[in-house]
């Protein structure tokens, strides 16, 4: 296992986080708590230390078993959890962005986790009411009292990170060192805006969802009769080729799909990407460490490429095209060293 520096920040996390939204069964489908056990023990025992949770996550279990299973050696892990989503369904005030449930949230992982402070607290997810400046405010007062040193943002516009990334830096409050996100080879949406604002404003990504939900393993495709997580639509036409060829790309190297697909994942980082991985066994997350040993050909990654390509959409492709770039560079485009903000 290798460490990166998270975002902006001198802050050291392991090259892949691991993911607890299966820790506890109270949902119908997570593991047990000696499960998660041997699942979380199969992690560090990889030198992971970096451990993504949520306070919602199987209705507070994961939490607890986080805050049970890091008690013993606390200060080698980097705890992330998240707030925002509802925990009372009948209280407007116990979901959602503002500081009133920001606090109560932070200070009920707090007592789950078994610790004093958090060492990156998510905003979970934008829930359009909020202002940015009145979060960007609560969250400095969280780290500047010593609960959270830290913060990110998942499951946001690219709009709204840059917005608070912005009045941060202009105000010297605490600001974004990551985003979280979906992505993965099957869902490659966020490098229309959200990838490159992170490039911009040099933030950590971290992905969940690396393995689409399962479509990468190829067992929606016929391999298996296990119905999909993620929602109820058929599987498309395109999922189900590229699944096809993940497949046959793992087969070739010897691997397995999951570990074809972290691979693609590890290939396309500038330095910036932790992927997170979820593990529902203890043999799952042992094959998908096993990922991190893994290294694609340039064949297998252009045929990859070519399976999962999306199109970025105006005003992306539009800026991209050969004459709109003659039009701003003229005859000087290919003489000029990466203007400030290109893409690749």
């Amino acid at each position: 296992m290798r460490y990166k520096l998270l975002g902006p920040s001198g802050l050291r996390v392991s090259e892949v986080a691991l993911g607890t939204m299966t820790f506890g069964e109270d949902w119908g489908w997570g593991a047990s708590r000696d499960e998660s056990r041997r699942i979380f023990d199969r992690f560090a025992e990889a030198d992971g230390n970096f451990i993504d949770t949520s306070n919602n996550y199987t209705n507070g279990t994961a939490e607890g078993f986080v805050g049970e299973f890091v008690e013993g050696d606390r200060e080698h892990f980097v705890i992330a959890t998240k707030f925002s989503l509802s925990t009372r369904r009948d209280d407007p005030n116990a979901g959602g962005n503002h500081p009133k449930n920001m606090v109560q949230s932070v200070d009920s992982s707090l007592r789950k986790l078994r610790t004093d402070r958090i060492d990156l607290l998510w905003l979970h997810m934008w829930d359009y009411t909020t202002p940015v400046e009145e979060i960007v405010r609560a969250l400095d007062t969280l780290v500047r009292r010593g609960k959270v040193l830290h913060v990110g943002f998942s499951d946001t516009p690219a709009w709204v990170i840059a917005q608070a990334a912005t009045i941060s830096s202009i105000r010297g409050w605490a600001g974004p060192t990551a985003i979280q996100l979906p992505y993965s080879i099957a869902d490659r949406d966020p490098e229309r805006d959200l990838l490159p604002m992170a490039r911009h404003f040099g933030l950590a990504v971290t992905p969940w969802g690396v393995l689409g939900g399962g479509v990468l393993t190829g067992k929606y495709g016929g391999r298996s009769d296990e119905p999909r997580r993620y929602g109820d639509e058929p599987q498309s036409e395109r999922e189900l080729q590229l699944a096809k060829e993940v497949v046959a790309v793992s087969e070739e190297a010897g691997a397995s799909p999951a570990q074809v697909a972290i691979a693609w994942m590890r290939h396309q980082d500038q330095g910036t990407l932790v992927p997170i991985l979820g593990a529902r066994t203890e043999g799952q997350i042992v094959d998908d460490l096993a990922a991190l040993e893994l290294t694609l050909s340039a064949d297998q990654l252009a045929r990859l490429e070519v399976a999962s390509r999306i199109k970025l959409g105006f005003p992306h492709d539009f800026l991209a095209s050969d004459g709109v770039q003659s039009l701003i560079f003229g005859d000087t485009r290919d003489r000029i060293d990466r203007p400030r903000g290109a893409r690749p």
